[in-house]
């Protein structure tokens, strides 16, 4: 008898879910999504690098410089677990969220946040190998 009830009434109430491509849900104002980095305010210390706990964070030097301020962090946001830690130790605070949580890609390129010295296909500072 519970059964019959419980199908009425699923029957005249409005569906739960939402069509997702279509209808998207409001998020909230603290949700963290793809990482952004204000690479011109960034004094290139690697306290974000240091503690990632997910190894996400490296940092790159600018071709032909090896000054320690002049390194800036590259993130693989594949690996990233969103977990807010780099933005928190930033002293300059120049590591931000967006909301975009849409962050699939066909290729790794495309899930790289990278300073803007670094060249496409170049990512890391090593030539990304097809196959």
């Amino acid at each position: 008898m519970s059964v019959i009830k419980e199908v009425l009434r699923n029957i005249i109430s409005r569906p739960v879910t939402l069509k997702y491509p279509q209808e998207r849900k409001e998020l909230p104002e603290r949700f963290r999504g793809r990482i952004t980095i204000d690479y011109d305010n960034c004094i290139g210390c690697g306290l974000c690098a240091r503690v990632c706990p997910a190894l996400a964070i490296t940092m790159v030097n600018p071709p032909g410089k090896k000054d320690i301020r002049s390194r800036r962090p590259l993130v693989h946001l594949y690996k990233c677990i969103f977990c807010g830690q780099c933005a928190l130790v930033c002293p300059r605070k120049v590591i931000s969220f967006t909301h975009e949580y849409e962050l699939a890609s066909y290729d790794k390129e495309g899930s790289v946040v990278a300073p803007p010295f670094v060249k496409k296909g170049n990512k890391g500072g090593r030539e990304l190998s097809k196959g």
